[in-house]
């Protein structure tokens, strides 16, 4: 923090937009809910299996500025970083996802600036996850704040696999031996089948389920 900090003037800035960032996640966080009940109290089925939020760390932030080439000021992390607070949605399956990417589209209160969609088009090493930076308006007492949040949005088994690779990347700090990247890219196509597979099966528990909930309905109609 002290590379960002000279003064108490700027002391106080920083507290300010980070409580605007804290703000702004609790509001993203929020909506997540409320989707996930809408859905469960509507369709008796939720999508989002869990929710997982952050604020980037001082030390996080000014890491990020330098790597990428940036003046560390406060004017600059708030401008040139998106990720400064961070939600990640964890879906059931894939399918899930673009529906909850849609319902946060359609938020009247919430602007989309750009999308990555590293689902259709996945990073060489074999990540895939949808990424949503949008703009939340914060109220404060005498004025309107807009703030930036990072949406990423996985099913289960993509969170399973990038939590295990970002863990393995850290330990070895980019350089892990080519091997290891190739079996992880192996694990990255297992991953994506088993999504599918488990899709497919739980379409088919849907199909058995309604077949059976119409046979039950027409023998009570013809007992009637």
């Amino acid at each position: 923090m002290k590379n960002i900090l000279k003064g108490q003037e700027q002391a106080d800035q920083w507290e300010e937009t980070m409580f605007l960032y804290e703000a702004a996640l609790k509001k993203m966080v929020l909506k997540a809910e409320l989707m996930n009940e809408e859905f469960t109290h509507r369709y008796r089925y939720n999508p989002i299996e869990h929710i997982k939020s952050r604020l980037k760390t001082a030390d996080s932030i000014v890491r990020k500025l330098k790597l990428d080439g940036y003046e560390v000021t406060i004017e600059n992390m708030n401008s040139r970083l998106s990720d400064i607070a961070g939600v990640r949605i964890i879906c059931s399956y894939t399918s899930d996802i673009y529906q909850i990417a849609d319902m946060i589209s359609r938020q009247e209160d919430i602007t989309v600036l750009y999308v990555k969609d590293f689902i259709k088009h996945p990073k060489p090493n074999g990540y895939k996850s949808y990424h949503m930076v949008v703009s939340v308006p914060i109220y404060l007492s005498d004025m309107k704040k807009d703030v930036r949040v990072e949406v990423q949005i996985r099913s289960v088994a993509m969170d399973f696999w990038a939590s295990l690779e970002h863990k393995i990347a850290y330990k070895f700090e980019g350089d892990a031996p080519e091997e290891l990247w190739r079996d992880l890219k192996s694990c990255a196509d297992m991953v994506d089948m088993l999504d599918n597979k488990m899709y497919s099966l739980n379409e088919a528990i849907l199909a058995i389920t309604e077949k059976r909930e119409a046979e039950r309905r027409k023998q009570e109609a013809e007992q009637a």
